[in-house]
């Protein structure tokens, strides 16, 4: 691998810890907890793992020198930090006692099941310390539900000797691992199963979750190519862009974008849901900040929409709701129509309501809705083009418009899509010392005795040796949704709360944004120089935390 310049001084930082976690510690126990809803049917589905304390490490004289060896995952997209939870969690479980080792499953849940693995050893970890990007191991989307795949793993795990696994993930990956940690519990396999909170869209968090990792570096990466739109856009003072970021099932990621660089639109999907706008409305809206700007001579401006904004439109996303479980149960007859007859074959298949919301979306749109799914059921709403149909039915608004004399001046936009620009990002500091401190913390809940947990670190608007660790139960975050046609358990995602400080704040500020060029340019992470530069935490976050 060959090495940059950022990447060999980067290898030197010393990720900040807690103050708990730098010597021995041991646990101290809250009250006895559970789900946030369907409180019997979790627990019956979790008997040995549900109802479990949230627990927090403190400083103890006591050394835990527990020989185990460990199993670790990356699972789903890819976050940056992630190789720091590794680093951490080989630095602490080496710590514990040197001749625990540490196994990685190549290419996620997929390697465990298909036992494919390779120790990593201190010449392979320090290669990667502070790095973004997933490619220790690589990451994979291989969901693990089956009793054959527990079972499966379970062989490699016993031939390793390996008596604990952590699972690097966003929800659903921590829905797998809580999952496997109750099969295992069941079966008194002696396999503990921990998982981590990963995923750059932020809607992993809750009261013991206060943000995932990979957020923080994602958005202010996204922040800083926004800003550098925004300063082409007022150089040039001819187009409008519309910009696209991160985030299926929540906004979080462009209001924090919003947050850090005043763009003149924002739009929110949970707004749009609450207030059960529909798509012309949100057109209108756009309509009325482009004539205002032309008005005062601005034919130019930038808007942040949520890559999940079309599921939010509540007329659309009932008709997704309708085709996520239409194609779940007969997707098999639907799959080799050609166009034109999958077209047909929906339109027959859907309540009359969906079918015409169906009816009226533009045709690319309309057949974006209804192609292949992920592998968790959703619609794929990263490759439909929001952005451009948004434009594009600007466009013509004002062009009606302008007919009426209600638009004077142009309209040209230009478009953008930042996802894969943040996911592999070197982690900003917060992230390094974030992800360093839940690898540690993964490590002491292992050699603590505890499974079906995932690691935490509270906080983190303080300086790092004030945060604070531990591990909650994951069944505490669970409730029963809709997947693919069938009643699971899931975590609940965290969406942006509408009563909540930042969205407020940027409530506050909006209407300014849109009639004035307020711009932010945040420029790249810095890695080195003044704290209040190099270790803030994100708007968000601190928002969030006022008192």
């Amino acid at each position: 691998m060959e090495k940059s310049a950022l990447q060999k001084e980067r290898a030197a930082y010393q990720p900040k810890l807690p103050k708990a976690l730098n010597g021995a510690v041991k646990v101290k126990e809250g009250a006895p907890t559970q789900s946030v809803d369907n409180q019997e049917e979790i627990k019956n589905l979790f008997p040995n793992t549900y109802g479990m304390p949230v627990v927090e490490f403190v400083e103890s004289d006591e050394p835990n020198n527990k020989r185990i060896n460990v199993g670790v995952i990356l699972s789903g997209g890819q976050a940056p930090g992630g190789h720091n939870v590794i680093t951490g969690l080989f630095d602490q479980i080496k710590k514990l006692n040197p001749e625990n080792r540490l196994y990685g499953f190549i290419l996620g849940p997929n390697g465990l099941v298909e036992h494919d693995y390779m120790e990593l050893t201190k010449e392979i970890v320090d290669d990667y310390r502070n790095t973004g990007g997933f490619d220790m191991i690589g990451s994979g989307r291989t969901k693990l539900e089956e009793e054959d795949q527990f079972e499966k793993g379970l062989e490699i795990l016993r031939e390793l000797d390996i008596k604990a696994l952590v699972i690097i993930g966003g929800d659903d990956s921590n829905t797998n691992a809580c999952v496997l940690a109750e099969y295992y519990a069941a079966k008194n396999c002696g396999v503990q199963v921990i998982g981590c909170p990963k995923t750059i869209d932020g809607d992993l968090k809750n009261e013991q979750i206060e943000t995932s990792f990979g957020f923080d570096t994602a958005t202010k990466t996204y922040s800083e190519l926004i800003g550098n739109i925004e300063r082409d856009c007022n150089s040039a003072r001819k187009y409008w862009h519309f910009i696209k970021v991160m985030g299926r099932s929540a906004s979080h990621i462009a209001l924090e974008c919003a947050l850090q660089c005043q763009p003149n639109v924002c739009i929110i999907s949970e707004e749009v849901e609450k207030n059960d706008m529909t798509l012309n409305q949100i057109v209108d809206n756009l309509c009325q900040v482009i004539a205002f700007r032309a008005s005062q001579g601005n034919h130019f401006g930038t808007v942040i929409v949520p890559e999940g904004l079309i599921e939010f439109i509540p007329a659309i996303g009932r008709l997704i709701q309708e085709l996520n479980d239409l194609l779940a149960a007969h997707g098999a007859e639907y799959k080799d129509l050609d166009a034109d007859a999958q077209r047909e074959y929906i339109i027959a298949h859907l309540s009359k309501e969906n079918a015409a919301t169906f009816e009226t979306l533009p045709a690319d749109v309309a057949r974006q809705l209804s192609l292949d799914r992920d592998p968790h059921g959703n619609v794929q709403v990263s490759l439909i083009e929001t952005e451009k149909l948004l434009s594009d039915m600007c466009a013509a608004k004002l062009e009606k418009w302008k007919a009426e004399g209600k638009f004077v001046g142009n309209f040209a936009a230009q478009h953008h899509f930042f996802g894969y620009e943040g996911r592999c990002a070197a982690p900003s500091n917060f992230d390094a010392d974030y992800c360093y401190a839940l690898g540690t913390s993964a490590a002491q809940l292992i050699a603590n005795g505890k499974t079906g947990y995932m690691a935490i670190v509270k906080n983190t608007t303080r300086p790092a040796e004030e945060w604070v660790a531990g591990g909650v139960p994951i069944t505490m975050m669970m409730n029963m949704e809709r997947r693919n046609g069938k009643m699971k358990p899931v975590i609940r995602k965290a969406l942006v709360d509408l009563d909540g400080n930042p969205f407020k704040t940027f409530v506050g500020c909006r209407d300014r944004w849109a009639k004035e060029t307020c711009y932010v340019y945040p420029g790249p992470i810095q890695y080195w120089g003044p704290s209040e530069v190099c270790d803030q935490p994100t708007k968000t976050l601190a928002l969030e935390h006022v008192k």
